[in-house]
């Protein structure tokens, strides 16, 4: 089974095969995550991502990682959180499955996941790690293509969340 890693690092600069951004419906780049992984990875990057016509909340896109360690990146929108009856934990979820089913189409053996939707979307931070955690487990037992999964956090929160949720459940 793939090895689970959490981190607080800038995703931007890790050397694996790819890593997921946690993109706005355009594909066009925005604040926070999205910003910097468009801004590290170069103009090429807004080029490929205005040729795929946007993304749906649930869904993900793939593109070259350009000037980026990693080969790949992945879009995936998150959705906005609206108190919970809109579908929200399924969508949030559908980022990760999908996520996953387009490194192994792609390749892929490691990935790295920033906590998507937990931002300016306002999706509770538990509930987020809690689904991502969850997503990200199911899937590997089943997909052996994928050997590494970095969870990656930027901020000492998310980080805490993460550390005490997948020691609560190893």
């Amino acid at each position: 089974m793939a090895a689970i890693e959490l981190i607080q690092a800038d995703i931007t600069q890790l050397d694996v095969d790819a890593i997921v951004n946690a993109a706005k419906s355009t594909l066009l780049g925005g604040g926070g995550v999205d910003g910097a992984i468009h801004r590290a990875a170069g103009p090429q990057l807004l080029d490929e991502c205005i040729s795929l016509g946007g993304c749906a909340t649930g869904d993900a896109k793939i593109t070259m990682g350009y000037k980026l360690k990693a080969r790949y990146i992945i879009h995936t929108v998150g959705p906005v959180w609206q108190g919970g009856e809109n579908n929200e934990s399924d969508l949030l979820a559908s980022c990760y499955r999908k996520s996953l089913s387009l490194a192994v189409g792609n390749n892929c053996t490691s990935i790295a996941f920033p906590n998507i939707s937990t931002g300016i979307y306002g999706f509770p931070k538990k509930l987020a790690a809690d689904i991502a955690i969850r997503e990200v487990r199911s899937f590997i037992l089943t997909n052996k293509m994928i050997r590494k999964v970095f969870f990656c956090c930027f901020d000492s929160e998310n980080f805490q969340i993460y550390q005490q949720l997948l020691e609560k459940s190893s």
